[in-house]
């Protein structure tokens, strides 16, 4: 693959990463590949939730010492992850270590805790509003720097009063930008930025795409994607619907966007620069259905193991989009948008 690349024209591209917890070791796994090839020219990023995180860690990383740097930082942030994870209540149960299983769904103290949240809030289970993602990234980026990054960040919270998304760029970026981006509300209390509070940035935008088409040069856009768009049969237990559910609502808002570029491509005018400037991304998308056989639960499972898997399968993931579509990077988009607006 490398062979085939190697003599390409430097191109600018974009990415957009997906939020998903323990997931986002997928997505580790995909830019880890992705930075190997040195004709790839990163301009923009826009996260949210784990991807957000991943975001992060690759722009400072790049800053201290290029595609390597960033690489290097990825693989450090994610063992501290696992580290602290060690630590973490949420554990698999015996069967499941057993039978090799990555669920959580048998942990005792995963489904108390899951019973819990519909009973009692983070206000009530945690009230000091401890995370320990806070010390992991105060300790691997310099935020002060991202400032001076050449990567155009771009990370997604939801305002919890107005129930917007805030997209947050270089220099607004601190701890606390990437712990609202991650901020599932059953498991942590809002975070306060500038005297408002904000969620999960997945609600308003899983990520948002419009930054990147706004403000960005790049007319190439890397879309990896870690909740399935779409499942197989019909969820029928409690927590496989409430699993779907949370894949459906996190997907929403990104599905939008994309349905809005594949009109604007039919009706786009060339006197209309937005409109235009929607129409000409050409969107590409990394995935796998190897995700479909993780459900919710395995998002709070960070063992180390689990991780270096869902890091593999991101590189391979990565690996076959390269093989099937590199030629298409800098010509054409190799996500059929056409296939999004059947029945709208």
């Amino acid at each position: 693959m490398q062979a085939k690349t190697k003599q390409r024209d430097d191109l600018k591209v974009d990415l957009a990463l997906q939020g998903g917890g323990a997931h986002g070791a997928f997505t580790w796994g995909v830019l880890d590949r992705l930075l190997e090839e040195k004709w790839l020219r990163l301009e923009g990023i826009s996260g949210t939730s784990a991807g957000a995180m991943n975001a992060v860690v690759l722009a400072h990383g790049h800053a201290l010492d290029g595609a390597d740097g960033a690489r290097e930082a990825l693989e450090g942030f994610w063992k501290k992850v696992s580290e602290a994870a060690q630590y973490s209540p949420f554990q698999r149960g015996p069967l499941d270590v057993l039978l090799g299983r990555w669920t959580l769904d048998n942990s005792p103290i995963f489904v108390a805790m899951d019973m819990a949240a519909r009973l009692f809030s983070p206000y009530d289970l945690n009230p000091g509003g401890s995370n320990p993602l806070r010390a992991i990234l105060a300790d691997m980026v310099d935020f002060t720097k991202l400032a001076e990054s050449p990567i155009k960040l771009f990370i997604t919270a939801t305002n919890v009063r107005t129930g917007r998304g805030r997209i947050f760029r270089n220099a607004e970026i601190t701890p606390d930008v990437l712990l609202a981006s991650a901020c599932l509300p059953t498991m942590f209390q809002a975070v306060e930025i500038d005297g408002d509070t904000y969620w999960d940035g997945g609600y308003a935008g899983n990520p948002t795409l419009t930054p990147l088409i706004r403000e960005c040069d790049s007319k190439d856009t890397i879309l990896v994607q870690i909740n399935p768009v779409e499942r197989p049969g019909t969820p029928r237990s409690a927590r496989d619907i409430l699993n779907r559910l949370n894949e459906v609502s996190f997907n929403a808002v990104l599905l939008k966007e994309l349905r809005m570029m594949g009109l604007l491509r039919r009706v786009a005018r060339s006197d209309d620069d937005e409109s235009m400037r929607w129409a000409s991304m050409r969107i590409h998308r990394v995935a796998s259905d190897a995700m479909l056989d993780f459900g919710y639960s395995s998002k709070l499972n960070a063992e180390w193991a689990f991780l270096s898997l869902l890091r593999d399968e991101g590189r391979r993931s990565a690996e076959a989009f390269l093989e099937e579509h590199a030629d298409d990077l800098g010509t054409r988009s190799s996500l059929d948008l056409e296939t999004l607006l059947e029945g709208v």
